[in-house]
């Protein structure tokens, strides 16, 4: 038996290393706990640009709800158009009566509008058509693109929470575990 009374005395050697390990352990959780922090920072930063163009696409909404009125307009003052040349809709011959009066050179002109009218709705509706698939390709990748981020966040701040209760746990399980050396040092 040793010094001490039957009680054998803990190796400084071994206390030493085993601190060593613990001071080690509780720096790579402080460096884990700064990244992920880092981490949830940039990715929050990203899903604000991400709000942003949501403004983007608020915008971009009312110019569309803007255009389409006036498109509603347009098709209001084509059909005006389309009611007059046609005439009286309860007499159906009134529109060949009307062409029938009208000079040869008058109905190619008007033959001649028409069709360029038609045209150019169809190039605006084209262009339209055009437009909203690209609009709505992009908004659906935008909204991809935040719900990513979200989840991203989500996974991070738990990671961050493990990590932490970690760090707790470490800090906490190493004040046991000198409560069990000395124990362990005391009853040998």
């Amino acid at each position: 038996m040793g010094e001490g009374g039957g009680r054998r005395v803990a190796d400084p050697n071994r206390l030493a290393l085993e601190l060593g390990r613990e001071r080690r352990k509780k720096q790579m959780l402080e460096i884990s706990v700064f990244e992920l922090r880092n981490t949830v920072t940039e990715l929050e930063k990203r899903l604000g640009s991400a709000e942003d163009e949501g403004n983007e696409w608020k915008t971009r909404y009312e110019t569309q709800v803007e255009l389409n009125k006036q498109l509603e307009r347009q098709i209001n003052v084509l059909q005006e158009k389309i009611d007059l040349i046609r005439g009286n809709p309860a007499d159906k011959l009134s529109i060949v009566r009307t062409f029938d009066q009208m000079p040869v050179g008058s109905l190619k002109e008007v033959l001649k509008q028409l069709e360029e009218e038609r045209k150019s709705l169809q190039n605006q509706l084209k262009d339209y058509e055009l437009r909203l698939e690209q609009e709505a390709k992009a908004y659906h990748k935008a909204n991809d693109e935040r719900r990513m981020y979200l989840s991203e966040i989500l996974q991070t701040s738990a990671t961050l929470k493990i990590v932490e209760r970690q760090k707790t746990d470490a800090l906490t399980g190493k004040g046991e575990n000198r409560i069990l050396s000395l124990k362990v040092v005391h009853s040998s």
